[in-house]
C-alpha cells in the first residue's frame, strides 16, 4: 500500500460517497480511528443527530500481510460494510471499491450520513481532498515510580521528619561542594513534580476521563503555581489567583448540583403517562449532555488560566532568584508545606467531586433502561388483550350453522344467535332451534350484533372481505330466486 509522503506514489483513502472533501487517509504502518471523541484520528461531528456516532465507533489497522481491516468498536447504531452490519470486535478485510457506512440512515433520509468508499488513488489527487487530522493532545495525569519526595520534606512534627531534615541537608550540601548555587526557588519548583497524582478510575467514557484528567492537571498546576507564588513578596497577587480557582471549583459543584436535579426529576418522569415518557428522556438527555459540555467548557477556561499564572510567574522568576539568598531552610520548609497541604485539600474535593459526578450518570443510565424495559412490557400486554379479543370475536360472533360470521343476525326466542339465512333455510326442515332444540317462536333482528360484526370486519385481510361479499351476494341471489315465505313470523 502506497506511502503518501512522495509525489507519484499511491495511497488508501475512505473516499466519502458524494463529497470531493473530508476523505479519510489510511496511513500505512499506522492505526485510524475514528469517532466523535476527543482521543481519535478523526473525529466527525454530526450536526443532523449528534449521538449517531459513538466516541471511538470504529478501527482501521493492517494486518501482517498489509492488509487493511475495519473493526466496529462495539458502537451503538453499527458499522456496515457493503450493507451488512459487522459484528462488535471483530476484524473485517476491506477492499478497494467496498461500501462501508457509520451509523444508520434518519426516518426522513435514504441514506446515512457517513458513508464511504474505499479506493487506492494517486496521492496527488487525494491530499487536497483529505479531513483534518485531530491533533488535540489528550492530558492525562502522569505517574512516576516513587511518591513525591514533599513528603520527605514535610513539617518536624510529621512522621519521618528527621530523615526529610537529612536528604535537605544532604542537597544543599551537595550543591555547595560542586560550586552551584541550589536556589530555594528552583527546589519548590522541582519538588511539586514527583507528586504522584492518584485519581479515581475513569468514567464510563472517554471523553468524560479525558475531562477529568484535564481537571487533575489543571489542579497540579495551580498548586506549582500558587506554591511559586508564595514566594513572591506580592501575596496579593497569589491569593487573587487561588481566589479565582476558588470560583471557578464554584462553578463546577453548582454544574454537580444541576445534575442532581436532573437526577430527581428522571425518578418523577417515571410515574407519568406512557407517551410523556420518552419524550422526557431524550429532553433530558440532551441536558445532561449540555451540562456536560458547561463542565468542559469551565475546564478549558481554568487551564488558560492557569497557563497565564505560568507566564506570570516566567516574568517574575528572575526577580525571585535574587531574594531567595536572604531566605533561612526554615521559611522554605514551611511554604512547601503549605503548598502541599492546599495542594492535597484542592485535590481531595476534586476526587470527590469526581465521584459524584459518576454516580450520577450510572444511575441515569440505569433509570433509562429501566424506563425502556417498561415501555416494552405495557407494548407486550397491550398486543396479548388485542390477540385475546380477537380470538373472542371471532368465537363468539360465529354462526353454528354456516361456521361463518353473523349475515342480518337474528335472534331466536331462546336467545341463540344465527344467520337470517341459515335459520331460515333450518325451519324448511325442522321448526326447532338447531342448539337447544326448543320450538321457533319468534325471529328478531340483532343490530347490535350486524354493527359489532361489520367494524371487526374492516380490520379483517382483503382476502376474508371478499369471501364474506360474495358469500352475502350468493344469499341474496338465492333468496330473490326463491321468495318462500316463513312460517314462524318475524
Amino acid at each position: 500500500m502506497g506511502d503518501p509522503g512522495g509525489g507519484g506514489r499511491r495511497a488508501w483513502c475512505l473516499r466519502r460517497m458524494g463529497m470531493s472533501a473530508e476523505w479519510l487517509l489510511l496511513e500505512d504502518r499506522s492505526e485510524v480511528t475514528v469517532g466523535r471523541g476527543f482521543d481519535v484520528t478523526y473525529q466527525l461531528l454530526s450536526k443532523i443527530c449528534p449521538l449517531m456516532i459513538s466516541r471511538k465507533h470504529c478501527i482501521f489497522k493492517q494486518n501482517a500481510e498489509g492488509q487493511w481491516t475495519m473493526m466496529d468498536n462495539k458502537s451503538l447504531n453499527g458499522v456496515w460494510l457493503n450493507k451488512e452490519r459487522l459484528e462488535p470486535l471483530k476484524a473485517y478485510p476491506i477492499q478497494e471499491g467496498d461500501r462501508i457506512q457509520l451509523g444508520v440512515p434518519l426516518e426522513n433520509k435514504e441514506n446515512a450520513e457517513y458513508e464511504y468508499e474505499v479506493a487506492e488513488e494517486d496521492w496527488e489527487k487525494i491530499h487536497l481532498c483529505l479531513a483534518l487530522r485531530n491533533d488535540k493532545p489528550v492530558v492525562r495525569c502522569s505517574r512516576t515510580k516513587r511518591k513525591c519526595s514533599l513528603e520527605e520534606l514535610d513539617s518536624p512534627g510529621a512522621e519521618g521528619s528527621s530523615d526529610s531534615r537529612t536528604k535537605v541537608n544532604k542537597v544543599s550540601h551537595d550543591c555547595e561542594q560542586s560550586g552551584k548555587s541550589c536556589g530555594r526557588g528552583e527546589m519548590a519548583k522541582k519538588s511539586p513534580k514527583n507528586v504522584d497524582q492518584k485519581l479515581v478510575s475513569p468514567g464510563p467514557s472517554g471523553e468524560r476521563a479525558a475531562a477529568e484528567d484535564d481537571l487533575g492537571t489543571v489542579s497540579e498546576k495551580a498548586a506549582v503555581l500558587w506554591s511559586k507564588e508564595h514566594k513572591s513578596p506580592s501575596l496579593s497577587q497569589s491569593q487573587c489567583s487561588l481566589d479565582i480557582l476558588k470560583k471557578t471549583m464554584a462553578k463546577i459543584l453548582k454544574l454537580k448540583v444541576k445534575v442532581q436535579e436532573k437526577q430527581v426529576a428522571v425518578l418523577s418522569v417515571k410515574q407519568q403517562s406512557h407517551k410523556r415518557v420518552q419524550k422526557e428522556i431524550v429532553k433530558m438527555e440532551e441536558e445532561l449532555q449540555e451540562l456536560q459540555d458547561q463542565l468542559f467548557t469551565e475546564q478549558v477556561q481554568q487551564q488558560q488560566r492557569v497557563e497565564q499564572l505560568e507566564k506570570n510567574f516566567q516574568e517574575k522568576e528572575q526577580h525571585l532568584e535574587g531574594l531567595e539568598k536572604q531566605h533561612g531552610e526554615k521559611d522554605l520548609k514551611e511554604q512547601l508545606a503549605q503548598a502541599l497541604q492546599e495542594h492535597h485539600i484542592l485535590m481531595e474535593e476534586l476526587t470527590r467531586s469526581k465521584k459524584d459526578f459518576e454516580a450520577i450518570i450510572q444511575a441515569k443510565n440505569k433509570e433509562l433502561e429501566q424506563t425502556k424495559e417498561e415501555k416494552e412490557k405495557v407494548r407486550a400486554q397491550k398486543e396479548e388483550v388485542l390477540n385475546q379479543m380477537n380470538d373472542v370475536l371471532e368465537n363468539e360472533l360465529q354462526c353454528i350453522i354456516c361456521s361463518e360470521h353473523f349475515i342480518e343476525a337474528v335472534t331466536l326466542n331462546c336467545a341463540h344467535s344465527f344467520c337470517s339465512y341459515c335459520i331460515n333455510e333450518w325451519m324448511k326442515r325442522k321448526v326447532e332451534c338447531p342448539i337447544c332444540r326448543q320450538d321457533i317462536e319468534s325471529k328478531t333482528r340483532s343490530l347490535v350484533l350486524d354493527n359489532c360484526i361489520n367494524k371487526m370486519v374492516e380490520k379483517l385481510s382483503s382476502e376474508m372481505k371478499e369471501r364474506r361479499e360474495i358469500l352475502i351476494n350468493e344469499r341474496r341471489a338465492k333468496i330473490s330466486e326463491d321468495p318462500a315465505p316463513c312460517s314462524v313470523c318475524d
